[in-house]
């Protein structure tokens, strides 16, 4: 590191710069969703997160239930 001498660092600004330019330019062919389409994405989340949630609960209290039934049996 110590032997990059100034065209070499030049040049790392240059290629910097230059992903820059071409991230800006990328970004605006992108196709932005609607107001409509985000609140609508953003509800679908929303949910999926709730059921989810709701099944992952159930899942744990049943197998809580179940190693506890299991111990009791044993123990």
């Amino acid at each position: 590191m110590a032997g990059m001498d100034a065209s070499n660092k030049q040049s790392v600004a240059v290629k910097g710069k230059r992903f820059l330019k071409e991230t800006k330019s990328e970004l605006k062919k992108v196709t932005w969703p609607t107001k409509e389409q985000l609140i609508h994405n953003t509800g679908v989340v929303i949910v999926f997160i709730i059921v989810f949630t709701i099944i992952l609960s159930l899942l744990d209290f049943g197998f809580q239930e179940l190693f506890s039934w299991f111990t009791n049996i044993l123990g």
